[in-house]
């Protein structure tokens, strides 16, 4: 039996496949917890598609719960999300804020929950923030607006009170622009050199999920890229 365990919300997409690459071999248990499985994931939590927050919730809390028994996890890393633009006058402002919800406040209050629930003391729960969403987002609403909610549950988890586990962590990645093959594809011109990579995010959700320069709870961490060269910096 692995003696780490982690669980990676989102382990199906670009930047979740890289988490679970990198914990597999270190030799972490992980489960992944998406719409589709991850065949290098040790076990799957599949997402039943809803209109509902209250069902997909419920149903993703029941089968975690399932799996992991009396087990506690070491981390939970939830980098699901996506992006969507449009300002108030677009005609898919509902739409792709909703999307935005969906995509980022529901999978982040689900793994706060599952935190509370299944996080060993001392643990680390890590959430997908955006620089951008600092200040006023008028090309991206919908992003913009879960984006801030996000950097607020991270605050709210590290408060008092919150639910979390003693000594536990909560910490939140602002990125600008993650160096992933459908950013690449879309944008086929841009500065590479600045995009964060995703081997960078991995290992330091690997080096903070042992304990090592992990930030302090509720910190909102900027990852910064310069010709290649990426840091995490807390903001002020």
């Amino acid at each position: 039996m692995a003696s780490h365990r982690v669980i990676v919300y989102g382990g199906r997409g670009a930047l979740g496949s890289k988490c679970v690459q990198l914990f597999k071999s270190k030799g972490w248990w992980v489960a992944s917890i998406d719409m589709a499985a991850n065949d290098e994931a040790n076990e799957n939590v599949i997402v039943k598609l809803t209109e509902s927050f209250t069902e997909q919730a419920g149903q993703v809390t029941a089968d975690v719960a399932q799996l992991l028994g009396e087990h506690k996890v070491d981390a939970i890393l939830c980098v699901a999300g996506g992006w969507a633009g449009g300002n108030c006058r677009s005609k898919d402002l509902y739409k792709n804020t909703d999307l935005m919800w969906k995509q980022s406040v529901w999978t982040s209050t689900i793994s706060s929950h599952l935190a509370a629930l299944h996080l060993k003391s001392g643990g680390l729960l890590t959430l997908a923030g955006a620089q951008a969403a600092q200040a006023g987002t008028g090309g991206m609403i919908g992003y913009g607006m879960a984006k801030a909610a996000i950097h607020q549950l991270c605050q709210s988890l590290a408060s008092k009170n919150s639910g979390m586990p003693p000594e536990a962590a909560a910490v939140a990645i602002l990125p600008v622009t993650l160096d992933t093959p459908m950013n690449r594809k879309f944008m086929p011109d841009a500065d590479f050199s600045s995009w964060t990579p995703l081997e960078y995010i991995a290992e330091i959700f690997f080096n903070w999920a042992m304990g090592q320069n992990r930030p302090a709870s509720g910190s909102l961490m900027q990852l910064q890229t310069s010709g290649g060269e990426s840091q995490a910096v807390a903001t002020q």
